[in-house]
């Protein structure tokens, strides 16, 4: 696992079509923004513990699929997609 300090508006790359932009945020929270294909799935950690918890109940939060370019918060209330 890989530790890094970053600042806003700094990014990592993951290979050549990944990119990840953290924007910022406070003591407790960090906005980050992903550039990904949108055949990839993102899925929150709060929503992997959740289905883990209740594995017969369909969490339409489990995983937001992106396009290149998405710029945006993840809202669990909307399935996932803002």
């Amino acid at each position: 696992m890989l530790r890094l300090t970053v600042g806003p508006e700094d990014y990592l790359m993951i290979g050549d079509d990944i990119k990840i932009v953290f924007l910022g945020g406070s003591k407790n929270h960090t906005r980050i923004m992903l550039d990904i294909p949108k055949e990839l799935n993102v899925v929150r950690s709060k929503a992997v513990e959740k289905h883990a918890e209740n594995p017969e109940k369909k969490s339409g939060a489990a995983s937001l699929s992106c396009g290149s370019g998405f710029a945006g918060e993840i809202s669990e209330k909307e399935g996932g997609r803002k």
